[in-house]
């Protein structure tokens, strides 16, 4: 948040857009995919009961309809293995090749089951992202299965680097400039990943636009920018900054061109959020307990399949 912060003051001062002071921009747009989740039926969104193929069908179509989507993200590891390579066989078979699948289970399955799931995928992926847990895990699916490996979760910090490229355990390096150090930082890590051959991505949490205008300005100043970066602005009803929400359209965010990240802090959205934080008393998160509202019975285990 610091650094976002200077780069924005800095490139106000000298009247040019963030990605400028990265190295310039290499892009006016920036691919997005859609960030796809089985979920429960809430009371917070419109969304309903995503817990089946065909409902995954029809959230994607949803995505794509509103948002021009041409990358489709599922986040797996939820329904049993051979639902999840049904889901993403409907999907292809919706939307076509033109519309590239990712699969991300976050680390939930063993390795066997990692590559039986990599063998019935092969050539309907973009990439499988974070299979199984550990670089030693990912390096014995990788060894079996022909389909490019993603990870946001077994390369997060620069120690990880050197032993990942020996083992080797992946293809693709999700960056992410909220915990690898900032702006400057992911960029120098997409020129390691450059040099190392792996290709380059982006990782997402829960955002709102002062953090997808940052996203986008490196993304944007990454050359070697290989695929659509992750968001899950979407899914946010709400936002910070004044005017719009930040527009998706045809699956992209326009690069602002404006000094700084190109937004506008708004006080009263701000502090609005802010009321709804200090009403909701939750200052850590818990998926243990947020799961056991729906199944009283669950418990957390890797792997759980």
């Amino acid at each position: 948040p610091i650094e976002v912060a200077c780069f924005d003051l800095m490139g106000k001062a000298t009247g040019r857009p963030v990605c400028d002071l990265l190295g310039g921009r290499c892009r006016d747009r920036v691919p997005f995919s859609a960030y796809l989740f089985f979920k429960f039926a809430s009371d917070y969104d419109d969304w309903g009961l995503v817990m089946t193929p065909e409902a995954m069908r029809e959230e994607a179509k949803r995505f794509v309809k509103t948002w021009g989507f041409k990358t489709l993200k599922v986040k797996g590891g939820v329904l049993p293995p051979e639902e999840e390579i049904a889901t993403m066989k409907l999907l292809r078979q919706e939307f076509g090749p033109a519309y590239k699948l990712r699969l991300d289970p976050n680390a939930i399955w063993s390795v066997e089951t990692s590559i039986r799931v990599g063998k019935a995928l092969e050539g309907l992926l973009e990439y499988l992202e974070d299979p199984t847990w550990g670089q030693a895990g990912m390096a014995e699916v990788k060894r079996h299965v022909n389909v490019p490996l993603a990870t946001n979760m077994c390369i997060t910090r620069w120690e990880h680097v050197p032993p990942a490229i020996k083992t080797p355990c992946v293809d693709c390096v999700l960056t992410d400039p909220h915990y690898w150090g900032g702006l400057i930082a992911t960029t120098r890590l997409a020129h390691i990943c450059q040099c190392v051959g792996w290709t380059v991505s982006m990782h997402s949490n829960n955002h709102l636009g002062v953090s997808l205008a940052a996203m986008t300005h490196v993304a944007a100043a990454i050359p070697n920018l290989d695929h659509a970066c992750d968001t899950h602005y979407p899914w946010q009803v709400e936002d910070v900054i004044k005017g719009e929400r930040i527009k998706i359209e045809d699956g992209s965010v326009e690069v602002p061109s404006a000094p700084g990240l190109g937004v506008e802090i708004d006080e009263d959205k701000l502090a609005a959020l802010h009321e709804n934080y200090r009403k909701a008393q939750i200052d850590r998160r818990d998926d243990v307990a947020e799961m056991r509202k729906y199944d009283p019975t669950w418990e957390p285990k890797r792997p759980r399949w």
